[in-house]
């Protein structure tokens, strides 16, 4: 099973990533964690590249289609060296970041809402059809207003073309929000009445999502094995 955790940059999918997969350790749960990108892999040397400014100062500079190519081969890369044989075998996997990521960043590039949508057609044709890359079976969108957001990145000495620009990151999140209707995400709120939530708190909900995940994932691989069973006994009778 995959679980993915997803938002823009200081939205706290680092931390409840990795929070979801020590409690699921402790709880007797075979799991691990990944994240995206994985910059210590030679996969990722044109992302780095790219959020460099290498290609360009601004993110507008690499088209979405491109960048979402470098994005891709680097996922490609760790699901073949590090999780193919771990989710093949009923692990669970927990991805800070996944192939969502390119919707949310490269999406945010397409103005328009009919050339977004095939964009994204193409992207999880990409990934999913084409590199064969499993695809989530639940993805939790951490929604972080804008000015939180700014402050908790304000003393953040490096930043890349993506974080250094503060436009294209309210673009960003606008189109983060429009993903999660479209692809019906699990939407968290990260700020309750003005004021940000304890982790502690935003855990609790996430990880009840993650375990309604797990019990409907298992409701319908015995529903699966039921009607196998079923077959079975019917050919014998045959």
């Amino acid at each position: 099973m995959l679980i993915v955790f997803e938002g823009v940059d200081s939205s706290g999918k680092e931390t409840h990533s990795r929070k979801v997969y020590e409690r699921l350790i402790s709880e007797g749960h075979i799991a691990r964690k990944i994240s995206f990108p994985n910059y210590e892999s030679r996969a990722a040397g044109a992302i780095n590249m790219y959020l460099n400014g290498e290609f360009g100062k601004n993110p507008e500079d690499v088209n979405p289609f491109a960048a979402s190519t470098f994005y891709a081969i680097d996922r490609f890369a760790s699901f073949k060296q590090y999780w193919e044989a771990a989710i093949t075998s009923g692990e669970i996997v927990i991805a800070d970041r996944y192939t969502t990521s390119n919707m949310i960043h490269q999406g945010a590039k397409i103005k328009d809402d009919a050339e977004r949508a095939e964009y994204v057609e193409w992207l999880c044709d990409l990934e999913f059809t084409r590199f064969k890359l499993p695809k989530p079976d639940k993805v939790i969108f951490l929604d972080m207003p804008m000015e939180f957001r700014m402050e908790l990145l304000k003393d953040r000495k490096e930043k890349d073309i993506h974080e250094s620009d503060a436009e294209y990151m309210r673009t960003a999140h606008l189109c983060a929000q429009k993903m999660a209707k479209e692809q019906s995400w699990e939407q968290v709120s990260i700020v309750k009445n003005g004021k940000l939530r304890t982790i502690e708190d935003v855990h609790n909900e996430v990880y009840s999502i993650v375990l309604a995940t797990m019990s409907q994932q298992r409701g319908c691989s015995n529903a699966v094995a039921t009607l196998c069973n079923n077959v079975d006994s019917l050919e014998t009778m045959l």
